[in-house]
């Protein structure tokens, strides 16, 4: 334990040592190869499940840092517990843009209809995980494609891990930080000569990009540094953490990506 440095200058070197992969991520193909609707589709299918592997994120997160089991007790730290009900109220109970509410996970769901994406494996996935399937077995599905079924397994690698400083990281740096510049070249690449096609998924895109850019990821990074404070050990662990959430993220696109390429 050491208190030689500012936990939001430790934060800044963490974000420089990163920004290389980060850029990396942000200049992959992929945004520009989903330019029809037979590649959106494929797309969407895979993409879904890093949606709902983001709310099991989310959800550990808020286990770790809150207290939801009986009897109830004070969290250890208001501020995290704070941080962390603010993101879940917004991600699992956000505005529907139909004078409803709804997790940002049936949101997408409800895009892929729209779009005509076949939601049948989602679907399936989450009904054995309903009926007590352990993560790992309901992957165990040939309707799913291996880079799903390998993200989905390093982010639970992660969750399982039970350490809040690299699940914070993941969160932060793997999807909160990234997603609205990876969105927003999804929104430039699609809509830009069809701004009202798909409306249901440029509806998401558009709002997590600004959700995610001005609320949601500057909690994230507030959380995360809470969490590491003046342990320079937590710091290492959390870049650590995060520099593998964007590999893993490039390899889900990697792999992604040459699905799509397969459609004409």
């Amino acid at each position: 334990m050491t208190s030689e440095f500012n936990p939001a200058d430790r934060l800044r070197q963490l974000v420089e040592r990163i920004q290389s992969q980060r850029d990396r991520l942000l200049s992959h193909p992929i945004y520009h190869s989903v330019n029809s609707e037979a590649r959106l589709r494929i797309f969407m299918q895979a993409h879904v499940f890093a949606v709902w592997d983001f709310m099991s994120l989310l959800k550990s997160l808020q286990r770790s840092l809150t207290n939801i089991e009986l009897p109830w007790l004070p969290p250890r730290d208001s501020a995290t517990a704070r941080l962390i009900n603010e993101i879940v109220l917004g991600e699992e109970t956000d505005e529907d843009g139909l004078g409803g509410h709804a997790s940002h996970f049936e949101l997408y769901v409800s895009a892929m209809r729209d779009c005509g994406a076949d939601t049948r494996t989602i679907s399936t996935f989450c009904e054995r995980l309903r009926s007590g399937a352990k993560v790992a077995d309901a992957l165990r599905d040939e309707t799913i494609p291996t880079p799903v079924q390998g993200f989905v397994t390093a982010t639970f690698d992660v969750i399982v891990s039970n350490r809040p400083s690299g699940i914070a990281a993941a969160f932060t740096f793997g999807r909160e930080d990234v997603i609205p510049d990876m969105f927003q070249r999804f929104v430039d690449s699609l809509f830009t000569r069809e701004p009202q096609r798909f409306e249901r998924f440029r509806f998401y895109l558009e709002r997590h990009i600004h959700l995610d850019a001005d609320d949601h990821g500057p909690k994230a990074m507030r959380m995360l540094s809470l969490l590491c404070g003046h342990d320079e050990a937590e710091w290492r662990y959390a870049e650590s953490i995060a520099l593998a959430s964007i590999q893993a993220r490039e390899s889900f696109w990697d792999g992604v990506h040459a699905a799509i390429l397969r459609v004409t």
